[in-house]
Protein backbone atom coordinates (compact mmCIF):
# COMPACT_ATOMS: atom_id res chain seq x y z
CA UNK A 1 0.00 0.00 0.00
CA UNK A 2 0.94 3.52 -1.05
CA UNK A 3 2.28 5.57 2.51
CA UNK A 4 1.59 9.20 1.19
CA UNK A 5 4.28 11.13 3.57
CA UNK A 6 1.35 13.11 5.40
CA UNK A 7 2.22 14.56 9.23
CA UNK A 8 1.46 11.41 10.35
CA UNK A 9 3.95 8.67 9.01
CA UNK A 10 5.49 8.15 5.76
CA UNK A 11 3.45 7.73 2.58
CA UNK A 12 -0.14 6.65 4.22
CA UNK A 13 -2.97 6.55 1.24
CA UNK A 14 -5.64 4.90 0.19
CA UNK A 15 -6.22 0.93 -1.24
CA UNK A 16 -8.15 1.91 -4.07
CA UNK A 17 -5.87 4.79 -5.29
CA UNK A 18 -2.81 2.47 -5.02
CA UNK A 19 -4.45 0.05 -6.70
CA UNK A 20 -4.68 2.16 -9.48
CA UNK A 21 -1.82 4.06 -9.34
CA UNK A 22 1.00 2.00 -7.68
CA UNK A 23 0.42 -1.74 -8.25
CA UNK A 24 0.92 -4.29 -5.74
CA UNK A 25 3.78 -5.79 -4.79
CA UNK A 26 4.40 -7.93 -1.36
CA UNK A 27 7.88 -7.26 0.65
CA UNK A 28 9.31 -10.70 -0.17
CA UNK A 29 9.12 -9.67 -3.63
CA UNK A 30 12.51 -9.58 -5.24
CA UNK A 31 14.30 -6.12 -5.44
CA UNK A 32 14.77 -4.08 -8.93
CA UNK A 33 18.27 -3.98 -10.20
CA UNK A 34 20.20 -0.39 -8.83
CA UNK A 35 22.01 0.28 -5.16
CA UNK A 36 19.56 -0.60 -2.36
CA UNK A 37 18.53 2.59 -0.02
CA UNK A 38 15.33 3.60 2.19
CA UNK A 39 13.18 6.62 3.16
CA UNK A 40 12.08 7.29 6.82
CA UNK A 41 9.66 9.79 8.53
CA UNK A 42 8.60 10.07 11.92
CA UNK A 43 6.63 6.88 11.42
CA UNK A 44 9.48 4.78 11.85
CA UNK A 45 10.68 6.46 14.91
CA UNK A 46 14.63 5.62 16.12
CA UNK A 47 15.77 4.00 13.22
CA UNK A 48 18.32 1.26 13.38
CA UNK A 49 20.84 2.39 11.19
CA UNK A 50 23.59 0.15 11.69
CA UNK A 51 21.13 -2.57 11.16
CA UNK A 52 19.68 -1.34 7.58
CA UNK A 53 23.79 -1.07 6.69
CA UNK A 54 24.47 -4.53 7.45
CA UNK A 55 21.39 -5.27 5.34
CA UNK A 56 22.76 -3.83 2.57
CA UNK A 57 21.39 -0.09 2.58
CA UNK A 58 23.82 2.75 1.19
CA UNK A 59 21.40 5.43 0.95
CA UNK A 60 18.29 7.31 3.13
CA UNK A 61 16.25 10.08 2.24
CA UNK A 62 14.46 11.41 5.47
CA UNK A 63 11.34 13.34 6.32
CA UNK A 64 12.32 16.52 6.98
CA UNK A 65 8.92 18.74 6.85
CA UNK A 66 5.99 19.44 5.63
CA UNK A 67 3.76 22.02 5.10
CA UNK A 68 5.09 25.50 6.83
CA UNK A 69 3.72 23.76 10.59
CA UNK A 70 5.33 20.44 10.48
CA UNK A 71 9.29 19.05 11.44
CA UNK A 72 9.87 15.56 11.97
CA UNK A 73 10.39 14.84 16.24
CA UNK A 74 12.72 12.07 14.69
CA UNK A 75 15.18 14.29 12.18
CA UNK A 76 18.26 14.31 13.63
CA UNK A 77 18.42 10.82 14.78
CA UNK A 78 17.54 9.76 11.40
CA UNK A 79 19.51 12.22 9.26
CA UNK A 80 22.63 11.61 11.52
CA UNK A 81 22.39 8.24 12.00
CA UNK A 82 22.62 7.49 8.65
CA UNK A 83 25.12 9.60 7.77
CA UNK A 84 27.25 8.44 10.87
CA UNK A 85 26.91 4.59 9.44
CA UNK A 86 28.23 5.88 6.07
CA UNK A 87 25.31 6.05 4.02
CA UNK A 88 24.29 8.78 1.43
CA UNK A 89 21.75 10.58 2.82
CA UNK A 90 18.96 13.89 1.82
CA UNK A 91 16.24 14.86 3.39
CA UNK A 92 12.74 15.81 1.96
CA UNK A 93 9.90 17.67 2.13
CA UNK A 94 6.15 16.98 2.27
CA UNK A 95 4.71 19.52 -0.49
CA UNK A 96 1.06 21.51 1.00
CA UNK A 97 0.82 23.85 -2.24
CA UNK A 98 -2.99 24.28 -0.58
CA UNK A 99 -1.69 26.17 2.17
CA UNK A 100 1.47 28.85 1.23
CA UNK A 101 3.42 29.28 -1.73
CA UNK A 102 6.58 26.96 -3.43
CA UNK A 103 9.17 29.68 -1.97
CA UNK A 104 8.10 29.76 1.15
CA UNK A 105 7.80 26.44 1.84
CA UNK A 106 11.01 25.57 0.10
CA UNK A 107 12.33 28.60 3.09
CA UNK A 108 10.78 26.69 5.39
CA UNK A 109 12.84 22.99 4.27
CA UNK A 110 15.94 24.58 3.88
CA UNK A 111 15.81 26.14 7.50
CA UNK A 112 14.78 22.78 9.10
CA UNK A 113 16.81 20.59 7.61
CA UNK A 114 16.89 20.43 3.80
CA UNK A 115 20.08 22.44 2.98
CA UNK A 116 23.16 20.95 1.03
CA UNK A 117 26.70 20.64 1.96
CA UNK A 118 29.43 19.09 -1.06
CA UNK A 119 30.60 16.78 0.98
CA UNK A 120 29.74 13.94 -1.15
CA UNK A 121 27.42 12.45 1.60
CA UNK A 122 24.62 14.82 1.38
CA UNK A 123 21.96 14.05 -1.42
CA UNK A 124 19.82 16.89 -2.90
CA UNK A 125 16.73 18.25 -1.13
CA UNK A 126 13.66 16.48 -2.73
CA UNK A 127 10.17 17.92 -2.76
CA UNK A 128 7.58 15.07 -2.32
CA UNK A 129 4.77 16.24 -4.44
CA UNK A 130 2.20 13.55 -4.78
CA UNK A 131 -1.71 12.62 -3.45
CA UNK A 132 -3.12 15.06 -0.88
CA UNK A 133 -4.02 13.15 2.37
CA UNK A 134 -6.24 15.69 3.30
CA UNK A 135 -8.63 16.63 0.86
CA UNK A 136 -8.50 17.37 -3.19
CA UNK A 137 -5.83 15.00 -4.76
CA UNK A 138 -4.62 18.53 -6.97
CA UNK A 139 -4.67 20.40 -3.62
CA UNK A 140 -7.50 22.76 -5.57
CA UNK A 141 -5.01 23.95 -7.98
CA UNK A 142 -5.06 23.74 -11.66
CA UNK A 143 -2.54 22.09 -13.78
CA UNK A 144 -0.90 25.55 -14.61
CA UNK A 145 -1.18 26.46 -11.10
CA UNK A 146 0.41 23.23 -9.70
CA UNK A 147 2.87 24.04 -12.55
CA UNK A 148 3.80 27.43 -11.79
CA UNK A 149 4.34 26.16 -7.26
CA UNK A 150 6.47 23.52 -8.36
CA UNK A 151 8.93 25.90 -10.13
CA UNK A 152 8.62 28.50 -7.06
CA UNK A 153 9.50 25.44 -4.82
CA UNK A 154 12.30 24.13 -6.99
CA UNK A 155 13.24 27.42 -8.09
CA UNK A 156 13.71 28.92 -4.58
CA UNK A 157 15.43 25.27 -3.79
CA UNK A 158 18.18 26.11 -6.40
CA UNK A 159 18.55 29.91 -5.12
CA UNK A 160 19.11 28.83 -1.61
CA UNK A 161 21.33 26.26 -2.01
CA UNK A 162 22.87 25.92 -5.49
CA UNK A 163 21.08 22.60 -6.45
CA UNK A 164 17.69 21.00 -7.64
CA UNK A 165 15.93 19.81 -6.35
CA UNK A 166 14.86 15.52 -6.43
CA UNK A 167 11.23 15.64 -7.29
CA UNK A 168 9.16 12.68 -5.88
CA UNK A 169 6.01 11.59 -7.56
CA UNK A 170 3.66 9.66 -9.36
CA UNK A 171 3.70 9.28 -13.03
CA UNK A 172 -0.46 9.18 -12.49
CA UNK A 173 -0.60 12.34 -10.08
CA UNK A 174 2.09 13.76 -12.07
CA UNK A 175 -0.15 13.57 -14.96
CA UNK A 176 -3.29 14.36 -13.42
CA UNK A 177 -2.45 17.48 -11.25
CA UNK A 178 0.38 18.65 -13.73
CA UNK A 179 -0.89 17.95 -17.46
CA UNK A 180 2.36 15.80 -17.58
CA UNK A 181 4.31 18.45 -17.59
CA UNK A 182 7.98 18.28 -18.99
CA UNK A 183 9.64 21.45 -18.10
CA UNK A 184 11.15 19.90 -15.40
CA UNK A 185 12.73 16.84 -15.98
CA UNK A 186 16.26 18.68 -17.33
CA UNK A 187 17.33 19.81 -14.07
CA UNK A 188 15.04 18.11 -11.56
CA UNK A 189 15.84 14.58 -10.97
CA UNK A 190 13.04 11.98 -10.85
CA UNK A 191 12.27 9.83 -7.82
CA UNK A 192 8.91 7.86 -8.92
CA UNK A 193 7.34 5.56 -6.61
CA UNK A 194 5.33 2.39 -8.28
CA UNK A 195 5.03 -0.83 -6.17
CA UNK A 196 4.99 -3.00 -9.65
CA UNK A 197 7.72 -5.10 -10.84
CA UNK A 198 8.67 -2.62 -13.59
CA UNK A 199 8.78 1.23 -13.13
CA UNK A 200 6.33 1.39 -15.97
CA UNK A 201 5.45 4.77 -17.62
CA UNK A 202 7.74 7.84 -16.82
CA UNK A 203 6.34 11.40 -16.53
CA UNK A 204 6.66 13.06 -19.44
CA UNK A 205 10.36 14.33 -20.44
CA UNK A 206 12.42 12.05 -18.34
CA UNK A 207 14.33 9.67 -20.04
CA UNK A 208 15.09 7.73 -17.08
CA UNK A 209 14.41 7.56 -13.31
CA UNK A 210 17.17 8.46 -10.40
CA UNK A 211 15.37 6.71 -7.46
CA UNK A 212 12.61 4.33 -7.15
CA UNK A 213 10.52 3.87 -4.64
CA UNK A 214 9.80 -0.21 -5.27
CA UNK A 215 7.80 -1.42 -1.82
CA UNK A 216 6.11 0.26 1.25
CA UNK A 217 7.92 -2.59 3.42
CA UNK A 218 10.54 -4.89 3.16
CA UNK A 219 14.37 -5.34 4.00
CA UNK A 220 14.77 -2.03 5.37
CA UNK A 221 12.91 0.30 7.71
CA UNK A 222 10.56 2.48 6.15
CA UNK A 223 9.60 2.33 2.28
CA UNK A 224 12.36 0.49 -0.49
CA UNK A 225 14.20 2.16 -2.72
CA UNK A 226 16.74 1.62 -5.23
CA UNK A 227 19.13 4.23 -7.16
CA UNK A 228 19.41 3.84 -11.00
CA UNK A 229 23.31 3.32 -10.91
CA UNK A 230 25.90 2.79 -8.89
CA UNK A 231 27.35 3.90 -5.52
CA UNK A 232 30.26 5.93 -7.33
CA UNK A 233 27.33 7.69 -9.65
CA UNK A 234 25.30 8.37 -6.69
CA UNK A 235 28.76 10.14 -4.95
CA UNK A 236 28.41 12.51 -8.48
CA UNK A 237 25.05 12.99 -7.44
CA UNK A 238 26.09 14.14 -3.98
CA UNK A 239 28.48 16.33 -5.09
CA UNK A 240 26.76 18.13 -8.22
CA UNK A 241 30.11 16.72 -10.06
CA UNK A 242 33.24 15.57 -8.89
CA UNK A 243 33.86 16.23 -4.86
Amino acid sequence: MNRLRALTGTLLATATMVAATLGVVTPAAAAPAGLPGMDVSSYQGNVNWSAAWNNGARFAYVKATEGTYYTNPYFAQQYNGSYSVGMIRGSYHFARPDTTTGATQANYFVDHGGGWSKDGRTLPGALDIEYNPYGATCYGLSQSAMRSWIASFVNQYYARTGRWATIYTTTDWWTTCTGNYSGFAATNPLWLARYAGTVGTLPAGWATYSFWQWASSGTFPGDQNVWNGSLDRLRVLACNGPC
